[in-house]
Formats: C-alpha cells, sequence, structure tokens
C-alpha cells in the first residue's frame, strides 16, 4: 500500500511538473491576457502541489517554473522586462521556490487548527499568490531601481514604486483572487485521491 501511494505519489508530481512547463511555453495557458491585464496561472499550479503534495514539493514545482523563467531570460524572453531581472535567479527562482513552501506550510498549519480544509486551502492560495507577486516586485525594485527597468514599464525612474503599487493593485490582487478561486476546486479530489486508503 505504501509502495502504491508513494507511485501515485510520483505520478501527480511528475503530471504538475509537466503542466507547468506546458504553462511557461502556452501563453494562453501559462498567462490570460484580460483586458489591460496579464494574469499568470503558473502560481496556481505550484500551489495546487503545495497543498496536495506538501510544501517540498510545491518547492520543486516553484523551482521548476524559478528555472526555467531563468533560463528563457537568456534565450527566449517572455517580455521587455524579463533579459533585465530575471536573469537574476534571486527574482526569478527563489520566489517561485517560496510559492510552494509558504502555501505548503500555510496549509499545514491551518488544518491543525480547523477541521474542514476549504478555509486551509483558500487561505493557502492567497498566501501563495501574495509570496509570488511581493517577493518578485520587491526583489526588482530593491536589486534594479533602474532607468532602463523603469522605461521597459513605461514610467520614470521615481516613479517605478507607484508602477509596482499599481500591478500590485490589479494583477496581483486578480492572481490572489484566480488562485483562492482554482486552487482549491483542483486541490480537494487531487487530495481525496491522495490520501491514504
Amino acid at each position: 500500500m505504501k509502495r502504491r501511494n508513494s507511485t501515485y505519489h510520483m505520478s501527480i508530481l511528475s503530471i504538475l511538473i509537466a503542466i507547468i512547463i506546458l504553462q511557461d511555453f502556452i501563453p494562453m495557458l501559462g498567462n490570460i491576457p484580460i483586458g489591460p491585464l496579464s494574469l499568470t496561472t503558473l502560481h496556481v499550479t505550484v500551489i495546487i502541489t503545495a497543498i496536495v503534495l506538501g510544501p517540498v514539493d510545491g518547492a520543486i514545482v516553484g523551482g521548476v517554473w524559478g528555472v526555467i523563467t531563468w533560463i528563457r531570460a537568456f534565450t527566449m524572453p517572455s517580455s521587455a522586462i524579463a533579459p533585465l531581472v530575471f536573469v537574476n535567479p534571486v527574482v526569478s527562482v527563489v520566489p517561485r521556490i517560496m510559492i510552494g513552501l509558504i502555501a505548503g506550510w500555510v496549509f499545514i498549519g491551518l488544518t491543525k487548527v480547523m477541521k474542514k480544509p476549504l478555509v486551509p486551502m483558500i487561505l493557502s492560495s492567497v498566501a501563495g499568490a501574495l509570496t509570488n507577486t511581493i517577493l518578485v516586485l520587491g526583489l526588482i525594485y530593491l536589486f534594479y531601481d533602474t532607468p532602463a527597468v523603469a522605461h521597459s514599464y513605461g514610467v520614470n525612474v521615481h516613479n517605478l514604486f507607484k508602477a509596482f503599487v499599481a500591478i500590485f493593485a490589479t494583477n496581483g490582487i486578480a492572481e490572489m483572487v484566480l488562485a483562492a478561486v482554482i486552487a482549491p476546486a483542483v486541490a480537494t479530489p487531487l487530495r481525496r485521491l491522495h490520501r491514504p486508503k
């Protein structure tokens, strides 16, 4: 039984890694344009992994996403900002790993005090999405408060912080809501299947 559960665990992890790779390379899977916004969905896959398989596996899937982002910054930049900031693995890889760790830890912690898993799933999804947005924007601002980066966002360098606040208020919150809705919906049936018999 333990071997069966281990095989199932590895199968789910492999599928989620494959999904994150596809999302990164297929624009409409990884980024959904909605009006002026471009919502990333990759963080949702990391959060689902963290909820279903735990924080370590969430960090692995997040790390895969981060490494792909880092490599693509040199070879196939996904945006004008990518070759300026995502060549730094602290910006491209670390936040993605932290999504899985934070979402997984929050879920484990909350399930210890709440019997039903839905609220912990929603709150861990919010925590994971916020981790991504805050760390990526915060690290870009910390390391790359430069005219070149400001120009890529279409603002003066003195207005870069305001631009990041605007991004957080639009994309960041929208991605948080997206994660809070989709991650629990997908994670719930996966957790039922993953639970040891």
